[in-house]
């Protein structure tokens, strides 16, 4: 296995990573230039030369695996028996400078519905790096010719994203299977859906966000019935409705799309910090919460009608 396996399976198992490469190597050092090494939050794969210029690289990776940090960084020793040293004597008589790359975990993001506002959503969403999940009960919602192929055509045509699409008979079902600390959108036809989704994001444990498109007095009627099914107070705080970012206004789907998408980003960089700051080591938080969304500032019509029923022809273009 070399250093891009162990990439793979960290990623794999949505662990952040440094990535510690020998840039550059003047006079004698341990290793030559390009000799890598990955550090995780629980591991060290791979070798830059041992001593204390390996030792003061994995402790700087460990400090920017704490702090959440996106950008590269240079770290330049001098092997000399006259050199301040933390971990030992190292007099190679050379100097290396080492490059510090941090990779993040892929954030995940769910969209439950892909009407009108789920697909300019999905449009939008699809350009970032993100582990984007698309999921409908409605298989026209999700059919090729609408939402396009990655590669090839249509809205996924360019997409960035890691994009799985899922049609769901029982769409809350979906819930079980997203990556941990995954962000969750819920804008489907029906409310009926949207409740059973919003029911089952509560009790999914290690879920990051939990937004619900709609207005003040749809989630009035939700809390109700919510707090029937078990949910306290304490619990429904973690759901945003409505969603979105106050600077952005208006109604049409692309517009609400547009703050949507504008707040997930947000929520995405405040939650890549406290996710890899909790994964660093002698943190005893979860590795991958993120934090609830607690900040819904917008607001989002209903659209679709309430007597509309699961399925129905009539709203099968329709958001709540």
């Amino acid at each position: 296995m070399d250093w891009i396996d162990e990439l793979h399976r960290l990623r794999a198992a949505r662990l952040p990573a440094v990535v510690v490469t020998m840039a550059m190597v003047r006079g004698h050092a341990p290793r030559n230039g390009g000799a890598k090494m990955v550090v995780s939050p629980d591991g060290v794969f791979g070798t830059v030369g041992g001593g204390n210029l390996e030792q003061t690289a994995i402790e700087r990776a460990h400090d920017l695996l704490g702090s959440g940090a996106a950008e590269p960084e240079l770290l330049t020793l001098t092997l000399s028996d006259k050199a301040n040293t933390d971990y030992g004597v190292q007099c190679c008589g050379g100097e290396v400078t080492m490059m510090l790359e941090p990779v993040r975990v892929v954030p995940a993001v769910a969209i439950f519905g892909v009407g009108h506002v789920g697909l300019e959503l999905a449009r939008i969403l699809s350009r970032q790096e993100l582990d984007l999940h698309l999921v409908d009960s409605r298989a026209e919602m999700l059919a090729p010719d609408r939402i396009g192929v990655p590669g090839r055509s249509g809205v996924l045509a360019d997409a960035v994203a890691s994009v799985t699409v899922r049609h769901a008979p029982v769409p809350e079902s979906a819930i079980a299977d997203l990556p941990a600390g995954a962000h969750v959108l819920i804008m489907t036809h029906d409310h009926v859906e949207d409740l059973a989704i919003t029911d089952m994001s509560l009790r999914a444990e290690g879920l990051g966000s939990i937004g619900l498109i709609g207005s003040a007095s749809k989630w009035s009627r939700f809390r109700v019935k919510l707090r029937d099914l078990g949910h306290d107070d304490r619990s429904l705080e973690r759901v945003t409705t409505p969603i979105g970012i106050p600077e952005v206004a208006g109604k049409a789907p692309a517009t609400i799309a547009v703050s949507v998408a504008a707040k997930i980003l947000q929520l995405v960089e405040a939650g890549a910090a406290t996710s890899e700051s909790d994964a660093a080591p002698g943190s005893d938080a979860a590795p991958d919460a993120a934090p609830g969304s607690d900040a819904g500032t917008r607001a989002n019509s209903d659209t679709e009608s309430d007597a509309a029923a699961r399925g129905s022809a009539a709203a099968a273009g329709a958001e709540s």
